[in-house]
């Protein structure tokens, strides 16, 4: 006898949020989806834990309900560099803060809901012709998609990985959670020596603390100590959560398709997440895939290759010159008493780097202004 072989329309390796979305997106357009991950849910990760608004509005659109209570509502940014302190409001409708366990949970629910077959603890050995392999057999797939991870093995298999960054560059997280009710609803940015402390209210009683810094590996206490205020602020809170780190944070790839194998998430390529947008650009780029093979392109990824680099365009810009001036302490003390002095034009960036607004709304005069403020600094 045969042995019997399930066939699907798309296999998703991984089966984080970006997995999950891009699962969720083809099963709401009529697709047959499989997703196939080792662990079991609800699944952990560290990261900051803030949705920009327009990953916010992501989730809404596949219909992903979160529990009561189970975030808070995100007005907008403060950075925190000492005595020098910055605001920004999104504009518009705003951002949400959830524990990375109350969002997988939901996701998980909603691909249950509308019929995505997932296979919990089930290894993938690698790929095939026509499909993957798993330990239990292959799966017959038309489609692949690699959304597992910053070290995906599926980016390893299509030998889509590009040179590794060298160490003295390699950035790294870790987070950690205090049963403290929040005491803004905007996400704090503490800058501090090579490392920032980023603050997140992600229920009515918790809050995140997620740590970014380059160099050898710390402890979360050790980093913690290189902020004195927010040391003391929690000094004493119970913490709610183990100590959870990731890293190295930058990803480089050649590219994100190979044949009928795409990379969604951190599996596609990843700067840093010191502006945090990984899943909002994640969630774009699981939409662009499904509209993509959901459209009959005969098996044309290079339109998916093309959306997934004009997605990430204006995210990978700013990161960039975010990290330059994480690097720089005096540039960034000026950028951030910069934005102290120009709080409207500090909102409209982040109106436009969260795309509820277009670039243009700078403005030329904000540009301007943003610009001499730095030269006048600098002088």
């Amino acid at each position: 006898m045969a042995e019997r072989m399930d066939a699907f329309d798309v296999a998703i390796v991984g089966g984080g949020p970006a997995g999950l979305a891009t699962a969720i997106g083809a099963r709401l357009a009529g697709l047959s989806v499989v997703v196939l991950d080792r662990r079991q849910p609800p699944i952990e990760k560290a990261c900051g834990e803030g949705l920009m608004p327009d990953a916010a509005a992501r989730l809404a659109e596949l219909g992903v309900q979160l529990p009561p209570g189970a975030s808070h509502p995100i007005r907008g940014i403060r950075y925190v560099d000492g005595p020098v302190v910055a605001e920004g409001i999104f504009p518009g409708r705003g951002g949400l803060g959830v524990r990375r366990l109350a969002l997988h949970q939901a996701l998980v629910a909603r691909a249950a809901e509308v019929g995505v077959e997932l296979r919990w603890g089930t290894p993938v050995r690698g790929l095939w012709w026509a499909g993957v392999e798993t330990d239990e057999g292959p799966v017959e797939a038309h489609w692949v998609v690699g959304a597992d991870g910053l070290l995906s093995a599926v980016r390893r298999w299509t030998r889509l990985e590009g040179e590794p960054v060298p160490p003295g560059r390699r950035r790294f997280g870790v987070r950690r959670h205090y049963a403290l009710a929040p005491w803004s609803d905007l996400v704090e940015v503490h800058w501090g020596p090579e490392c920032e402390a980023y603050v997140t209210p992600v229920s009515p009683e918790e809050v995140g603390i997620a740590l970014l810094w380059s160099g050898p590996t710390h402890g979360f206490d050790d980093l913690l100590g290189r902020f004195p205020a927010l040391a003391a602020r929690v000094a004493g809170v119970p913490a709610t959560s183990r100590d959870r780190g990731a890293g190295p944070l930058a990803q480089r790839v050649r590219g994100v398709v190979r044949g009928r194998v795409a990379l969604v998430g951190d599996a596609s390529g990843y700067l840093d997440a010191i502006t945090g947008e990984g899943l909002a650009v994640a969630f774009h780029q699981a939409s662009a895939l499904v509209a993509v093979i959901a459209g009959g392109a005969a098996g044309d990824l290079a339109r998916y290759a093309a959306a997934h680099r004009r997605i990430g365009r204006l995210p990978g810009f700013v990161t960039g010159l975010v990290l330059a001036c994480e690097r720089r302490p005096a540039l960034r003390r000026r950028a951030v008493a910069a934005l102290a002095a120009e709080p409207a034009l500090f909102s409209r960036l982040l109106g436009i780097h969260g795309r509820t607004l277009p670039p243009r709304r700078l403005g030329f005069d904000g540009a301007l202004r943003l610009a001499w403020r730095l030269v006048a600094r600098t002088a």
